[in-house]
């Protein structure tokens, strides 16, 4: 951490939070190290927040590969991204300084949507029917195609994101140190014209995953990255994969994923 003296914080400006920064930054200045305005100059990026602000951060900040992410909650539990809390700045700082933290790399996952850009999430890609009316979609894993979903929609998830809306559709918690995706239904349809697995399935890093459009007269899904609406309307191939960056994260040492999956849900 020695080296890594330039922080950058995303936050909110509300009063509430606005109120709660001051001594975080007295603090941060205080041990030497420097807060930057523009997240560009910064080794260190540290939303304050909840999960949402974290996932904010790194899809603002252009999922940055040169630097560290860190997640300061302003309540009073710790979130799936936050290992700090802004009222005890004392031990956040502290720990920075005295090497009590390591670095995890979370997976991201690579969004190709017809050739009109790329996409990385942290926690999840979504695509649902935007009408009331199911959406159909030709499911391929690789060059194989394995179903035609009828449904609500499809998620698929990375194995941090596997907490989240992935969790809510019954979705499997994934060990973060799993190079994979997952791939979870909303509301399928099975019948003798639509046939789905009816489960999640796990993809390996090696894998693509192709999500094809039928056109019925829905041809506008709402597809979502992390927290994100995507403004993309027409869509008809939707290619996904494992990135080849992973997400930097500072993380207590004495704070696992695991002891978090306990601390959230059980």
């Amino acid at each position: 951490m020695t080296e890594r003296r330039n922080i950058f914080y995303y936050y909110k400006q509300d009063e509430e939070i606005v109120s709660k920064v001051a001594p975080l930054f007295e603090a941060s200045e205080r041990y030497g190290f420097t807060i930057v305005d523009d997240a560009r100059e910064a080794n260190i990026i540290a939303s304050i927040g909840n999960d949402g602000d974290f996932l904010q951060a790194v899809r603002k900040t252009g999922f940055r590969n040169d630097c560290l992410y860190m997640g300061i909650s302003t309540k009073h539990n710790l979130n799936m991204y936050c290992d700090f809390k802004i009222d005890d700045t004392s031990k956040m700082i502290n720990a920075m300084l005295n090497e009590q933290l390591e670095v995890r790399r979370y997976p991201l996952i690579e969004i190709s949507i017809d050739g009109q850009g790329t996409f990385q999430c942290l926690n999840e890609f979504s695509i649902r029917s935007s009408i009331i009316k199911t959406l159909v979609i030709d499911v391929f894993v690789d060059s194989l195609h394995l179903e035609t979903f009828r449904g609500d929609g499809l998620i698929v998830a990375t194995p941090t994101g596997s907490t989240a809306y992935n969790k809510s559709v019954k979705g499997a918690i994934v060990d973060p140190q799993l190079t994979c995706m997952q791939v979870s239904e909303v509301a399928s349809i099975n019948n003798n014209s639509y046939r789905t697995l009816g489960a999640s399935f796990i993809l390996s890093g090696e894998r693509t995953l192709t999500l094809k459009v039928v056109s019925e007269n829905n041809d506008h899904p709402t597809m979502g990255m992390d927290n994100e609406a995507l403004s993309i309307r027409h869509v008809d191939k939707i290619q996904i994969r494992l990135s080849e960056n992973k997400l930097k994260t500072l993380k207590l040492k004495d704070n696992s994923f695991w002891e978090k999956v306990k601390r959230t849900f059980l």
